[in-house]
This record gives structure tokens, C-alpha cells and sequence, in this order.
């Protein structure tokens, strides 16, 4: 029983001693009309290091009002992990390559998640 409180002891104290400050890390969301431009849009966002990854989403339904009317349309989303601070060179770069006249791009902080993933992207994607 003694090794096994030890091991779970010192996986708490590793996990509670990873420092990571809430909403510094930021998850970014971009609809794209198809999977071409999306696959563009991820390779472009990563090569740039606006993103440490980028989660291409098929087959979403999307129900909107645009100029008047209620559309429907078949879209493929982008879920971004990002620095919060990168969030403004993210979206200029979306509306400059976006096709879309309006592109949606919207963030939420990350305020947890597992301690060596949100170190991860924090070494991808430079400050």
C-alpha cells in the first residue's frame, strides 16, 4: 500500500507543481466552406507558428441569418490551440485568406487541461 500512496503522492505534487497561468493559452474557432480551404487555412496557421495544432472538424451544419435570410450550409470547422496573446495575428491572418466576406473567428481562454499539453503549445507557438 506504501508505494502506491507514494506514486499517487508524487503525481499530485507533479501535476499541482506545473505552472500554467489560467486564460494565457487560448482555443480558436474558424468555420471554412470546405475541406480544401480548411487544410489550407491549419497548414498556413501552423507554418506560421500562429498555432501549435489545428483540429480540422468535417461535416458541421451550420444555421445562420446573413443579409436577411436564415442559410444552412455544410461547413468544416478549425479548433485552434493558441498563445491568448497570438489571438489578433490569428484573425488578421483568417481574414486575409479567408475566403469568406465575413470570416468567423472567435477564442475562448483555456483555463485548464493537461499540464504537459498546455506546455507543449506554449513551446510551439513563441510569445
Amino acid at each position: 500500500m506504501l508505494p502506491l500512496l507514494r506514486t499517487v503522492g508524487l503525481r499530485v505534487f507533479s501535476m499541482a507543481s506545473e505552472t500554467y497561468r489560467p486564460g494565457s493559452l487560448s482555443a480558436a474557432f474558424v468555420t471554412c466552406p470546405n475541406d480544401t480551404v480548411a487544410r489550407t487555412l491549419a497548414r498556413g496557421i501552423v507554418e506560421n507558428k500562429l498555432a501549435a495544432c489545428v483540429n480540422i472538424v468535417p461535416a458541421i451544419t451550420s444555421v445562420y441569418e446573413w443579409q436577411g435570410k436564415i442559410e444552412e450550409d455544410s461547413e468544416v470547422m478549425l479548433m485552434i490551440k493558441t498563445r491568448s496573446s497570438k489571438v489578433p495575428a490569428l484573425a488578421e491572418y483568417v481574414r486575409s485568406n479567408h475566403p469568406y466576406e465575413v470570416a468567423e473567428v472567435i477564442s475562448l481562454p483555456i483555463e485548464q487541461g493537461n499540464p504537459p499539453y498546455l506546455k507543449w503549445i506554449e513551446g510551439v507557438v513563441p510569445e
